[in-house]
């Protein structure tokens, strides 16, 4: 599915939170208010929301120079990870207005699509909530991984009679994708969830049926939280499920169509993106963290998931069951893989001005936080500014 334009309903941060978060001085801001109307597919649902945006004046990476190619007249192709895809959507509708001659199609399809494409030179850039492997850089020493914002996933569900958010904790969810809980009422939920009748029915079991970055950064927190799940199905973009072999398992392309399939199986159980749970009215579950603390997936969870974030040579890091009190257990960054060299100039320079927009602009960070994504931690931005310097064309800095 390729699309242009995306929303999401928005949610409050702090203005110190992203002050904090994205330094340095930007063109006075201002407020647009466009009223848009989405069509969420699969799911057959629309949802009509104004949202209101704050748009800088100019590129950060572009201040030295307004642009002065024809509108429209560089078209950059992306495909990858659906976990940030409703961002991307809105940067790009934002970015355009601030560059008219750059139009941005990003086409989802998962990290493992993206990443496909852009070793096939396909695409410009792509997208993945999953680092590439030592195979990846192997096959193309071309790439780049540069790491954009932090999300949440989040455990949503369909029970017949629940009507409010429950609570679960590690355990309880890797026994659930064991396959060792197979029932609402099991004990171990019942637990965590005084004054909640459950009922006595099978737990579906939804997961990502195609090469995804979500089910990395999922996979990771259930081996980093289970021994048998890491000695037995392990982390990765795509595993063996347990519950498949059980037959109450099910999978769906994407977060859209995990959220679809929650939505449309009675018991369902399934990990996506917070924004698409948000989105679709799916509730979703509180959970017990690293530091035995319940908490609710949101911005400053999220921010407080990445204190202490450790980035490789490669520019990754996890973040999954996170020691902070007050952290999100389920989080991870995504990232936009770029080349380390291009052949066409034009094109790697509006890239990576897109992205040096998207990682330092207020405006940039304001509307990630409304579609409840979290900044890069401030101390990652030197090292990130160095990559970028060393990505050339034709053996030429672009920057």
């Amino acid at each position: 599915m390729k699309t242009k334009l995306t929303y999401v309903g928005t949610a409050a941060l702090a203005a110190s939170v992203l002050l904090a978060a994205c330094g340095g001085a930007t063109p006075t801001p201002r407020v647009v208010e466009k009223t848009v109307v989405v069509t969420s597919a699969p799911v057959e649902k629309t949802v009509v929301s104004t949202v209101v945006s704050v748009v800088t004046a100019t590129p950060v990476a572009s201040r030295q120079a307004k642009p002065t190619d024809p509108p429209g007249s560089v078209q950059l192709n992306a495909s990858g990870a659906t976990f940030p895809q409703p961002l991307y959507e809105d940067w790009a509708f934002a970015y355009n207005q601030l560059d008219p001659s750059v139009v941005i199609n990003y086409g989802g399809g998962g990290s493992g699509q993206g990443i496909k494409d852009i070793k096939a030179g396909n695409v410009d850039f792509a997208g993945s909530d999953a680092a590439l492997s030592n195979k990846d850089y192997q096959d193309d020493p071309n790439l780049q991984m540069l790491p954009t914002v932090a999300g949440a996933v989040v455990m949503a569900y369909n029970v017949k009679g629940v009507t409010s958010a429950i609570t679960l904790n590690s355990d309880v969810i890797a026994n659930i994708y064991l396959g060792k809980i197979a029932k609402w009422n099991d004990p171990a939920i019942a637990a965590l969830n005084p004054g909640v009748t459950f009922p006595d029915m099978p737990i579906n079991v939804v997961h990502r049926s195609d090469g995804s970055g979500t089910t990395f950064i999922f996979t990771n927190f259930l081996s980093t939280v289970s021994a048998d799940w890491k000695s037995g199905p392990g982390a990765g973009t795509a595993v063996d499920w347990p519950v498949d072999k059980l037959k109450r398992g099910q999978g769906g392309k994407g977060n859209p169509g995990v959220a679809a399939a929650i939505q449309n199986t009675s018991g369902a159980i399934g990990y996506v993106e917070l924004a698409y749970a948000i989105n679709n009215n799916i509730l979703f579950a509180k959970q017990v963290n690293a530091s035995g603390k319940t908490v609710e997936a949101s911005i400053p969870s999220t921010v407080a998931a990445i204190k202490g974030a450790k980035f490789n040579e490669h520019l990754n890091a996890l973040i999954v069951n996170a020691p902070d009190p007050a952290a999100w257990p389920i989080a991870g960054f995504t990232y936009l893989i770029v080349n380390k060299d291009y052949k066409d100039c034009k094109k790697a320079a509006k890239v990576l001005n897109f992205y040096n927009w998207a990682i330092t602009d207020q405006g940039a960070a304001a509307r990630a936080a409304k579609l409840l994504y979290a900044p890069l931690p401030t101390d990652v931005m030197p090292t990130i500014q160095s990559a970028l310097k060393a990505i050339t064309c034709q053996g030429k800095p672009v920057m």
